[in-house]
């Protein structure tokens, strides 16, 4: 089974399942979002949602914006069950408490498959640890972060230190920690519940190394639509031999932490 560990809402849904079939992906994880840089038509209608985005990873969409996002997830998850493993996310920064009620009802009353993507301001990633403390109370459910830019290499630092605090709730460092890719690979490689997602790299001895240090701590992902499925997985199979590792990969490392038959 071909897995996709990283993508999110499209407008319309057609266009990522053509996507994912013309990779020849199985199943992708969905992410709940608000900017539709698929929607663009030109340059100035691309900005609009490239700001969206922006206001997003500065920690700025509000109890509306989610959601909205949230209702378009459960859309896509009811039309496509069979393509989609739901992923839902909480706004940071919130008290304990809400915290974990917004984990009981947002991700796991909807049977969702874990938590992401979060989305902290650069330099505040301590923001997360409440949403470690209820995944972790939810019998370790997945948690993935946002790791390329405005993620800086100190946030990765505390993503570790945060890891190891947790070591029940699977930590995923998503974009290969983006142009901090070393760090994130050397914290992963020494922290056992941290995993890394291969979405969006550009460098592809990046890509290879991830592979070569953490091959059961890997995850082919695309993050549609900003990134291409059939670029993300040409991009595993130039660095892999076909075998083991390359299955893994592509879909047997997140099968296993997800639980999939």
């Amino acid at each position: 089974m071909i897995l996709d560990a990283h993508s999110h809402v499209h407008d319309p849904l057609g266009a990522h399942l053509l996507a994912l079939d013309e990779a020849g992906v199985d199943r992708t994880v969905l992410f709940p979002t608000r900017p539709h840089p698929e929607r663009a038509t030109d340059l100035d209608s691309l900005r609009h949602e490239m700001a969206l985005l922006q206001r997003a990873l500065a920690g700025g969409t509000g109890d509306d914006a989610f959601a909205l996002a949230m209702r378009e997830l459960d859309d896509a998850l009811a039309a496509h069950p069979d393509r989609f493993l739901g992923f839902g996310s909480v706004p940071l920064g919130r008290p304990d408490a809400e915290t974990a009620a917004r984990v009981e009802r947002e991700v796991t009353a909807r049977g969702l498959y874990g938590i992401g993507e979060l989305t902290p301001p650069p330099d505040q990633l301590a923001l997360v640890e409440p949403v470690l403390r209820a995944a972790h109370d939810h019998a370790g459910l997945p948690v993935v972060v946002h790791g390329s830019a405005p993620t800086t290499a100190v946030d990765l630092r505390t993503l570790a230190d945060l890891a190891a605090r947790y070591p029940k709730v699977p930590l995923v460092i998503s974009q290969l920690g983006g142009a901090h890719w070393m760090d994130a690979i050397e914290l992963a490689r020494a922290t056992p519940n941290l995993h890394l997602d291969l979405s969006t790299a550009n460098i592809v001895f990046a890509v290879r190394l991830a592979v070569h240090e953490l091959p059961t701590r890997t995850f082919f992902g695309s993050d549609a639509p900003y990134g291409d499925p059939v670029v993300a997985r040409t991009t595993v199979e130039r660095v892999t031999r076909p075998g083991e590792v390359r299955d893994r990969v592509l879909g047997g490392n997140l099968a296993e932490l997800l639980g999939l038959g």
